[in-house]
């Protein structure tokens, strides 16, 4: 333990370190402030957001059920690749574990415009731009669902197993019981953090034109030629959703550790 005196010195550090991180954030914050162009900040006009606030609104809601669909397609796709990679037969995995690689390594855009450019002319199956983005946000995200449902099931102690089958349990009851429950508390926080990634990657369908926030925005900045507020206001969104999405996950971290007595 320490003494008092360590503890008085311990404590002189901690006081001197935050001291130096307020000045340090002090000076900086000073000199963004004298950079500043006021002039041009005093022209910016917000008023063109509340006009446009429906359509701005309608485009938000877009992007919210992308993201929505995206996600829970996504975990059911990924949490089944994941579950036939952990196959006996040999040639599966190989099939799970090429889709998982080509759909994490590639571009979500070269995704996108691959699948609704060039699909139609290889299947002559023609899909909307909407339907071209859900389909390449749902294909890459059940490729990084899987990887992280394979880790949670790969956390799952060897014991569990053996006392399943020792039970003579059925299949399907060993994984909807036995191995995914526990997996599925380790699993929750990076999942949460993916969705996360993928509500903002939503912005991406704005090359195809989907009404989703970001296209939402560009088109009203072109009327308006208000191109700073809007996407300003844009970001904004996207920030408040994300870190709320984050703050979630870091309470549902603590939530987790508290039932498992850490």
């Amino acid at each position: 333990m320490l003494g008092y005196g360590g503890q008085t010195q311990s404590r002189y550090i901690q006081t001197l370190q935050g001291a130096s991180f307020c000045a340090i954030g002090v000076f900086l914050v000073s000199v963004l402030v004298y950079q500043l162009n006021w002039d041009f900040i005093r022209t910016m006009e917000f008023g063109s957001v509340w006009e446009y606030r429906y359509a701005l609104t309608k485009g938000l809601g877009v992007t919210l059920f992308l993201t929505f669909v995206s996600g829970a397609l996504g975990l059911f796709l990924g949490t089944l690749l994941a579950v036939l990679s952990q196959s006996p037969i040999a040639p599966m995995r190989w099939v799970v574990m090429a889709y998982v690689e080509i759909f994490r390594n590639t571009p979500l855009l070269v995704q996108l415009i691959w699948l609704h450019f060039a699909m139609p002319a290889l299947t002559g199956i023609n899909t909307t731009a909407l339907e071209s983005g859900v389909l390449a946000m749902v294909l890459q995200a059940s490729a990084y669902f899987s990887e992280i449902v394979r880790g949670g099931i790969q956390n799952v102690t060897r014991g569990q197993w053996e006392a399943a089958y020792a039970l003579g349990l059925p299949s399907w009851t060993v994984w909807s019981r036995v191995v995914l429950p526990p997996a599925l508390r380790t699993m929750i926080p990076p999942l949460v953090n993916l969705t996360i990634s993928f509500f903002k990657a939503t912005a991406i369908l704005s090359v195809l034109q989907v009404s989703e926030l970001m296209t939402v925005t560009n088109r009203i900045s072109t009327v308006t030629f208000r191109p700073v507020e809007l996407f300003t206001f844009a970001a904004l969104i996207y920030f408040i959703l994300g870190f709320g999405m984050s703050r979630l996950t870091l309470r549902l971290e603590r939530s987790l550790r508290k039932s498992q007595g850490y």
